[in-house]
């Protein structure tokens, strides 16, 4: 995340009224620009090709497909990606730039073969018991993986701080989705449902196409060093276990309540609840933008105050580096009460928009329920990611897995319960689970701030670690063997 600190930096500098709206519309931009241009690109598409006017099933059968696209394309991702990025952090800290292109295929390759795992059988599910088209079936396989490798090289651009290019990229790929989708209904008489998700296919292949020429653009050499990319994953197992627990627990509540007399079967394979789902979806976006407040606070504080510690640390005296450690925690208490009033004045005025504006568009009854108990949950989840990136500031990455592990088994629990409850407090269980990684990240900080110097000062190691026959422990060996002393006796 530290490349965009200087860009808002000078945004927000001038402290005025118009260019904090710049600074908070260029946070946006990069930060979740790219899914608003997916939802907005499916809702014109629906609005230009009379999808309302199809029959209930066929639109429940779109609406599932692109669902479960997304959830599972994200699942499928989310072990790699906080591994790779360390460790591509690491390749460009050191400069050895020829390392990238060794981890770029590597992720690639696990990441195709665990989509893959995941994604053909139930495709073959769906075909069987669901005697869906194949063509259909395939379309929606397509752009499941397609979105996996988009999902995958954003990791790479936004390593290299290329985030205006991933929103122009998005941009490009979902306007030609438009335009195709419109060519295919009109002039091809394609099916409406088929043309959308064909696509929306397009749109993917040709966003991971564009992304996957820049990055080969920036990093033409390989230097073939593929053994220490499997060796950095097993070292750092506790990233992969966070991010995939963490996204995990983003829709496990979700699966529970697919299991409830809500679910809607489609197809003979799709199963939602659309009430709880669509609810979910409404609370994510009343808190969305926490984390554009996180990156932007961020960027613009902590970082300068972490920066200036590991310099202390690295050359500095005794005090400095008590005092900028001292600074460095008071700026991250700061940072994290500040999310806290600022996301909960735009969770508020959200909310009653919601409550006041969504009856109006239909969005009533069940939803409007279920609603507000979530929206709860999303704002202390994206509360807890944020102190979870700290932890990855100061490497407790046992911490971190505990804050994830802790959340999605709270949640799962909590949800079964709450499955129980009226539909009011059917969002307890994310609260809880969310709650629990809260407290759980937030002992994990306190207890880093008071063993910080033992943290950083006595964790290594003299002697490189490494498999084999020890050292001799002998540290000290008589320059003058019994028979020269003899020797020396007798001419004495």
């Amino acid at each position: 995340m530290a490349g965009i600190g200087v860009k808002l930096n000078r945004i927000f500098s001038k402290n005025t009224i118009t260019t904090s709206l710049v600074g908070f519309g260029y946070s946006s931009a990069i930060t979740i620009a790219p899914m608003c241009l997916i939802i907005t690109t499916i809702i014109i598409m629906q609005r230009l090709l009379g999808f309302t006017k199809l029959g209930y099933a066929v639109r429940e059968l779109f609406a599932c497909t692109v669902l479960y696209i997304f959830i599972f394309a994200l699942l499928t991702s989310s072990p790699f990606n906080a591994v790779l990025s360390r460790y591509l952090s690491d390749v460009i800290y050191e400069e050895t730039y020829d390392d990238i292109l060794p981890c770029f295929f590597t992720g690639l390759i696990l990441n195709i073969l665990l989509s893959c795992l995941v994604g053909i059988p139930f495709c073959v599910f769906e075909y069987l018991a669901g005697e869906v088209a194949l063509f259909y079936v395939f379309a929606g396989y397509c752009g499941y993986v397609a979105l996996v490798l988009v999902f995958y090289s954003m990791l790479y651009l936004s390593i290299c701080k290329d985030y205006n290019k991933i929103s122009l990229f998005f941009l490009i790929g979902m306007l030609t989705a438009v335009i195709l989708s419109l060519v295919l209904v009109y002039l091809g008489r394609v099916e409406t449902t088929f043309a959308m998700l064909a696509s929306l296919d397009t749109g993917f292949v040709l966003i991971a196409c564009l992304e996957l020429a820049l990055i080969k653009s920036y990093f033409r050499k390989n230097s073939g060093k593929y053994k220490i990319v499997f060796r950095y994953l097993g070292k750092y197992w506790q990233l992969i276990a966070t991010n995939f627990l963490y996204t995990l627990g983003l829709f496990i509540h979700n699966f529970v309540f697919w299991t409830t007399d809500m679910r809607i079967v489609v197809a003979g394979s799709f199963v939602c609840a659309t009430p709880y789902d669509m609810a979910t979806c409404l609370a994510m976006f009343t808190n969305l933008s926490a984390s554009v407040i996180f990156i932007t606070r961020v960027e613009m504080h902590f970082h300068e105050r972490y920066r200036k510690y590991s310099e202390a640390v690295i050359g500095g005296r005794g005090n400095d580096i008590a005092n900028t450690k001292k600074r460095m925690f008071y700026q991250l208490s700061e940072e994290l009460m500040n999310l806290v009033r600022l996301q909960f004045i735009v969770s508020v005025v959200l909310y009653f928009a919601c409550i006041i504006l969504l009856p109006q568009f239909g969005f009533g009854g069940m939803v409007i329920r279920i609603y507000p108990c979530l929206a709860a949950g999303y704002f202390i989840l994206f509360i807890m990611y944020s102190a979870i990136i700290f932890l990855y500031y100061f490497n407790d990455l046992n911490g971190s897995v505990m804050t994830s592990l802790g959340f999605c088994l709270v949640t799962l629990l909590g949800s079964i319960c709450a499955a129980r409850l009226s539909p009011i407090w059917y969002g307890i269980g994310l609260v809880a689970g969310a709650m629990t990684g809260w407290c759980i990240a937030y002992c994990r900080l306190r207890n880093m701030e008071r063993n910080l110097d033992i943290h950083v000062f006595c964790e290594g190691n003299i002697l490189k670690k490494g498999h084999g026959k020890p050292p001799s422990g002998q540290v000290y060996s008589n320059p003058f063997p019994a028979a020269k002393r003899k020797r020396k006796r007798h001419l004495l």
